[in-house]
């Protein structure tokens, strides 16, 4: 019997759907060496609250002290342009447990406790109703790795559904242990919100070179013991270095108030305690798997959940801060380690974002999820390839139609500047990524800013005017993006 190889190869490639993309991918990780399913890794997803992009030492911050996050990026690979999904919590935690982006998902703000409207009057739009709870049909990524045959914890912050019994109370029927997690605990930590359950705690100062006693961390680290033996997905979501800022560790606030430079907000030596601190319950993480001989067999990501708060930090050199789309609201830090995998001591440029680890996890654990319209792709070939343009269907896109701040909105400032510690109005806007262009839609009048990021990192010099044909280009594409995912936006008041 004669064959037709190319015949047979065509109806192959046909029939498992390869574009020219997919096999230009399938060549970068046969080159790297495919993950088999003997190989897969144990994962641990480390998500920080409010983290600014340059709060880091291993991010060039001058004064703040972070060694055991920096030992992670010289034994992994440093992301520099990693993107949250949202400038805003809630939001960017269901885009990144469930790959999909917060306009897909129609999740863009916080949740609430109860169902309502933003309280701002006096604007051109009324914001859409808040959405209370991330569906329970939508697949995370406990959902996905499970069935794989992972042991899934989840531990600290989860705020994507209604507060329960007190803020950030898991929900009974909405939180982590319906959604594929086995096991976890909201507790929380050494972190100021623990004063709320333990009123003197707040006075009790911790002996100085220590740090203070933290349960969450405590109870991660009991499930990595616990699950050693098998395979196991840990999403520890910390509630540092989110506000109120405080410090039991006296020793460091007085160490940073000397470092800090002249003219500089007292708070900020609160604030760089925080980070600190956070950096040594990290590294807790990272020691535990070293003495369980697990290192090598873990896939470590570390990010935050969107830009630094205005008011205790600096997101300089970006433009603006956590609740806006400028570069300082949604460029944050991404750190991965996974030995034998990923080079230790890069340093990638690689446009990534946080809606892209449901499907790195997915591949590296060989689990299949139900299919469905998801907005991320698989890291591996950037792991394989640092600084490789990853190819996407779609262009990276973020969604915030609402108004910030809801208390005293017209009283803030309207300029969004660089590093100037002012919580400034944010107002219903969208943002567009592809290649170095960046292009921002401001609903209320449906104005435009274009910025080049590669020679305009802080975007001060807008080009819409000058490059009128390219925010075109842009603006269609970002709105074509919106109506496919049937975005809601800001709408009209009534008279």
């Amino acid at each position: 019997m004669d064959f037709d190889v190319q015949e047979i190869m065509r109806h192959f490639f046909r029939l498992l759907r390869f574009t020219a993309s997919n096999a230009i991918r399938i060549t970068l990780l046969l080159a790297a060496g495919a993950v088999h399913a003997a190989d897969r890794p144990n994962i641990v997803f480390i998500l920080a609250d409010d983290l600014a992009w340059s709060d880091l030492a291993c991010y060039g911050h001058p004064f703040h002290e972070t060694p055991n996050l920096d030992r992670l990026a010289a034994q992994g690979m440093r992301f520099t342009q990693a993107y949250a999904p949202a400038p805003i919590c809630s939001a960017s935690r269901v885009a990144i447990l469930t790959g999909k982006t917060p306009a897909r998902l129609g999740f863009e703000f916080v949740t609430k406790d109860k169902a309502g409207t933003q309280p701002i009057k006096d604007t051109p739009l009324k914001a859409p109703p808040f959405t209370l709870n991330l569906p329970l049909e939508e697949v995370t990524m406990a959902e996905a790795l499970a069935p794989a045959g992972y042991a899934t914890g989840f531990y600290g912050k989860w705020h994507v559904s209604q507060h329960h019994g007190g803020y950030l109370g898991w929900s009974p029927t909405h939180g982590p242990l319906q959604q594929g997690f086995a096991e976890g605990s909201s507790d929380f930590g050494s972190h100021p919100y623990a004063y709320r359950n333990e009123k003197d705690l707040k006075d009790r100062e911790v002996e100085d070179g220590t740090f203070p006693e933290d349960t969450l961390t405590d109870q991660a680290i009991d499930f990595l013991r616990r699950h050693r033996d098998e395979r196991f997905f840990l999403d520890l979501c910390e509630y540092y270095v989110h506000d109120p800022i405080h410090s039991r560790c006296t020793w460091l606030i007085e160490k940073y108030r000397a470092k800090l430079p002249k003219g500089s907000l007292p708070i900020r030596a609160d604030y760089a305690a925080m980070v600190e601190t956070l950096d040594h319950n990290v590294g807790r993480i990272l020691h535990e798997l070293d003495a369980l001989h697990l290192t090598n067999d873990t896939l470590v990501v570390f990010m935050a959940d969107n830009g630094g708060h205005p008011d205790y930090t600096t997101n300089a050199p970006l433009r603006g801060s956590k609740w806006n789309l400028y570069e300082g609201g949604i460029r944050v830090p991404f750190i991965v380690r996974w030995p034998g995998h990923v080079k230790p001591g890069v340093v990638s440029d690689t446009v990534v974002t946080g809606c892209d680890l449901f499907p790195t996890f997915c591949e590296v654990a060989d689990a299949h999820p139900p299919e469905a319209e998801r907005d991320g792709v698989s890291l591996l070939p950037a792991f394989a390839t640092p600084g490789l343009e990853l190819v996407r269907s779609q262009p990276l896109v973020w969604h915030f139609p609402y108004y910030h701040p809801e208390k005293n909105f017209h009283a803030r400032r309207s300029e969004i500047g660089v590093g100037d510690f002012e919580t400034s109005q944010t107002r219903p806007h969208s943002a567009l990524r592809i290649g170095d262009e960046k292009l921002l839609l401001f609903e209320e009048d449906g104005s435009v800013e274009l910025y080049r990021l590669s020679d305009d990192l802080g975007e001060q010099q807008e080009l819409s005017n000058r490059e009128a044909d390219v925010a075109e280009r842009l603006r269609e594409r970002l709105l074509d993006y919106l109506q496919s995912v049937d975005a809601r936006h800001a709408l009209p008041r009534h008279p």
